[in-house]
């Protein structure tokens, strides 16, 4: 094996983020009371060998090999959905929920992560094995059943978090193979409708300026048609699906918009998120000095709220270091992405770079009040096992794809 030919710049800021997060795990378990975040770090040190190891072995997989195995991988991650349903625990901020398979009462990893590679490669597969890329909505059907298979039984659990990711990941492949920004926006739209539906006057002028859309674009006469019924149907079922979410649900939609209006629970996380990343300044508190990690008020430090650390202890610095590595990790993708060799290639790393960009914007935007929390790990600083990799497996496809664009002499973009 040439090293030359291995993709440097992901190689890089994949080691600068995984080390940035053990440091920042490390930190996380710096504190005056006994909490769970204890010496994570060097477990988590142990996952990243064993990702390692996995992203190694996939590296040397054949992506003609993983394309024949999307339909039996996708299958088989279907399977792990339906019995985590049945037998599912939960952890975390979502302790309700049905997401994580337990044996002996060791939690061992989320069917769902592992579902949003199975359905990234199952969705490569279909779309690159397509002449041209799908432009009305029946085009779009065998598309939207291989996202939506998964995302039914996640939402089910329910976990919020990862069900967005599948939608991210669709959106994300479905523009990379070529569909119009118009098409995607009528398919966005219905969920559009149903955010706005909580004021009679913003959904109706919302239904107004959708219709001004429709006559301006001119779509086929049956994709008008079924979006116009889907936003109006948004609009109805608003109330309805309101009181059919789970309260835990409930109080995180409601406290994303006033966390104040219950501190002590449900805003309990969003309010000492803001103060740990607010207190940190420009320069932060210094390293393992945070007093909102030390006393433990931040809660789950070393999983869904471990950015606060970050943002704590390094400020605004530190934050804006952390945003820039995910940053060149996802221009290092985009760049492998168009170089690929093949369609399938390309639509692969496409929708890991989407996978990742989802958990990091959902992760960062939770901690600062810009999302409602959903309890999602943020790549590479999250403690948990089968996260990391998964994480790993995502770069060893990634660096496969390159390595095989280099070896056919293609070009760096």
């Amino acid at each position: 094996m040439k090293t030359g030919a291995i993709d440097r710049q992901l190689l890089w800021v994949s080691l600068a983020l995984v080390t940035f997060g053990l440091l920042t795990l490390y930190s996380a378990g710096q504190t005056d009371v006994p909490t769970e975040a204890g010496g994570v770090w060097y477990r988590q040190f142990f996952w990243f060998v064993i990702g390692v190891f996995a992203g190694w072995m996939v590296f040397h997989i054949s992506l003609r090999l993983l394309e024949w195995l999307a339909l039996p991988l996708y299958g088989f991650a279907l399977i792990l959905l339906v019995v985590v349903l049945v037998v599912g625990t939960g952890a975390g901020t979502a302790q309700s929920s049905h997401s994580w398979l337990s044996i002996g009462g060791h939690r061992i990893g989320q069917p769902s992560e592992f579902a949003k590679v199975a359905t990234v490669l199952m969705l490569a597969r279909y779309l690159s094995g397509r002449r041209e890329p799908p432009r009305s909505l029946r085009d779009l059907v065998w598309p939207g059943l291989i996202v939506g298979v998964p995302f039914l039984p996640v939402l089910k659990q329910p976990d919020l978090g990862s069900a967005i990711v599948f939608i991210g990941i669709a959106f994300a492949m479905l523009f990379w193979a070529g569909v119009r920004p118009r098409l995607l926006f009528m398919i966005a739209s219905p969920a559009l409708s149903l955010l706005l539906a909580f004021n009679n006057w913003t959904w109706g002028a919302w239904m107004v300026g959708f219709t001004a859309l429709m006559v301006l674009w001119r779509p086929y006469l049956a994709d008008a048609l079924v979006f116009g019924f889907l936003n109006v149907a948004m609009g109805t079922i608003a109330l309805p699906l309101w009181q059919h979410l789970e309260p835990y649900q409930q109080n995180r939609l409601l406290t994303f918009i006033n966390p104040e209006a219950d501190p002590r629970a449900a805003g309990y996380h969003a309010i000492q998120s803001r103060v740990a990343i607010g207190s940190g300044g420009w320069f932060g508190t210094g390293y393992t000095q945070g007093p909102q990690k030390r006393l433990a008020f931040l809660p789950e430090q070393h999983t869904d709220f471990v950015f606060p650390v970050v943002g704590e202890e390094l400020g605004f610095i530190g934050v804006m270091i952390a945003l820039s590595l995910f940053l060149i990790l996802f221009l290092a993708l985009l760049r492998i992405a168009r170089r690929a060799t093949d369609s399938f290639s390309s639509l692969v790393t496409f929708g890991i770079l989407a996978l990742f960009f989802t958990h990091v914007f959902e992760n960062v935007g939770m901690t600062v009040n810009l999302m409602p929390i959903t309890g999602i790990p943020l790549p590479f600083f999250s403690y948990g096992g089968s996260f990391f990799i998964i994480c790993s497996l995502c770069l060893g496809l990634a660096f496969r794809v390159a390595w095989d664009s280099r070896q056919a002499g293609y070009p760096d973009i």
